[in-house]
This record gives structure tokens, C-alpha cells and sequence, in this order.
């Protein structure tokens, strides 16, 4: 396994949906936040959910994490930056990092685990083909 890195990035305007009556965002709002990192690290690099569907296989969430370093506020725009952590076995794991953009501190990291099931919904102890091609395409085999 090599230590290339991919990474992607989505920028983010807090909108008051997201806030709590602090005016705080709430920490629900950060399982989307990963989720909109995913969708474009998915775009960029071919690894999109209706890829990995497409392909015969779905990719559930198994573990998100967060921890949160710095409130982020309602009108705040901030960066969040998606890396893809390589790792043999059959899932895909990424790190997050959230940004303030106006003084680029660090709001909040965290991670995501999925797997792999088939259209079955049986659980995948091996990546699957289609996975190892992208894998060996990106420079990460």
C-alpha cells in the first residue's frame, strides 16, 4: 500500500436549519456536512454511491465519528476536507476536517466507515472487483 493521498474539499454556508436555539449548529448537522464531503469526494474520483450501486454492491455506514473543536455559527461559511484512508480491508474509511474559512481554525474532525454488502444485503469480507480496479486506477495498490 502506498501513502498517496486523496483528497477533496466542500465548502459550506450554515444555514439556519442546521443551527440550534444557541445558534450553534447542531450536532446532527455534522453527519451531513460528512455526507456532502463524501458526495464530492464521490464525484471527483469516480467512488459515488450510484457508482458503488451501479457496480453491484451498496456501501453502508458502519461508524461515523466526530469531535468538535470550535462552535460553528449560523451565516458561517466553513471548508470541510475529505481525505480517503487506504486500508486492505474490505471498507472504505475517510477522515474529515472542518474549517473556519475566515480564519481557516480547525471547527471539528472526524471519520466514517463503511462496508460492503450486495444487493442481498450480505456483508462483503473481500473488496469487490470493481473496488480493486478503482483502487489500482488511483495509485493506492
Amino acid at each position: 500500500m502506498e501513502n498517496k493521498k486523496l483528497k477533496a474539499e466542500k465548502e459550506i454556508n450554515v444555514r439556519f436549519s442546521e443551527v440550534d436555539s444557541m445558534n450553534i449548529v447542531w450536532h446532527g448537522s455534522y453527519a451531513l456536512y460528512f455526507e456532502d464531503a463524501r458526495e464530492a469526494f464521490g464525484a471527483k474520483y469516480g467512488l459515488g454511491y450510484l457508482d458503488i450501486f451501479g457496480n453491484g454492491y451498496y456501501a453502508p455506514l458502519v461508524d461515523l465519528r466526530f469531535e468538535y473543536k470550535k462552535p460553528l455559527i449560523y451565516g458561517h461559511k466553513a471548508r470541510i476536507e475529505i481525505t480517503y484512508r487506504n486500508t486492505p480491508a474490505a471498507k472504505i474509511i475517510f477522515d474529515y476536517e472542518i474549517f473556519d474559512t475566515e480564519d481557516n481554525s480547525l471547527i471539528a474532525t472526524g471519520y466514517s466507515i463503511q462496508v460492503f454488502m450486495d444487493k442481498q444485503y450480505r456483508l462483503l469480507w473481500t473488496n469487490p472487483e470493481f473496488y480493486e480496479r478503482w483502487k489500482e486506477k488511483n495509485g493506492l495498490q
